[in-house]
């Protein structure tokens, strides 16, 4: 992980506020800030994905060399660890084998911040983030906390709420059948040059197969 980021001469650190401000906002209502981000977090967009490799690449290479280990004594701080090593390669390098390449450092963020203490100082919609990287991961039983913490969630957020919670919800149970019946994610096997096979073909054929 030692590549130089794009344009490094010019582009300057991010820090834990500006990296949870660029995500989330500054709305105090989950659901208006999921209404809001709801572009940016699940659109695909080549300008968008241009605008987070610029801003953002040389703080992720920081973190992947292990360069922003204070971030990890604070919630907020590994909620940005997250952001920055789950989140934003898949903009940054989209489409490419490099985009999965700091998932096992992201589950490790992630786990830090489920700790107790610091997973109660997260806002639900910033707990749905944090819990992404077990949703990403292609072993079940990373699957099946994830599925766990977000039925949790949705459990506990207002009325106002609960539809969106849900969706994250039904969101985190996709994906854990898709690893309890193939033990991977077949729309990954192109980009990682994986042989499919026909059972995987076929389903690749189908909608919502792909994320």
């Amino acid at each position: 992980m030692n590549r130089q980021p794009a344009n490094a001469e010019s582009i300057q650190m991010e820090n834990i506020q500006s990296i949870r401000t660029f995500w989330f906002a500054d709305n105090p209502d989950d659901a208006v800030t999921a209404r809001q981000q709801g572009r940016l977090w699940w659109g695909k967009n080549s300008a968008v994905d241009l605008q987070i490799r610029q801003r953002f690449e040389t703080t992720l290479l920081a973190a992947g060399q292990g360069q922003l280990a204070d971030w990890e004594k604070s919630p907020q701080g590994v909620l940005a660890l997250v952001l920055l090593t789950d989140q934003f390669p898949r903009n940054m390098y989209r489409d490419t084998p490099r985009s999965f390449a700091f998932d096992s450092l992201a589950r490790r963020f992630c786990r830090i911040g489920l700790q107790p203490d610091f997973y109660s100082a997260l806002r639900p919609i910033e707990r749905s983030f944090l819990h992404l990287p077990l949703t990403h991961s292609e072993l079940l039983a990373d699957q099946e906390q994830a599925v766990a913490l977000a039925a949790a969630l949705a459990d506990i957020v207002s009325p106002e709420q609960r539809e969106i919670f849900a969706g994250y919800q039904s969101f985190a149970i996709r994906h854990r059948d898709i690893i309890a019946r193939f033990g991977r994610f077949p729309h990954r096997n192109r980009i990682l040059q994986r042989q499919p096979t026909a059972e995987e073909l076929d389903f690749l054929q189908q909608p919502g197969s792909s994320f």
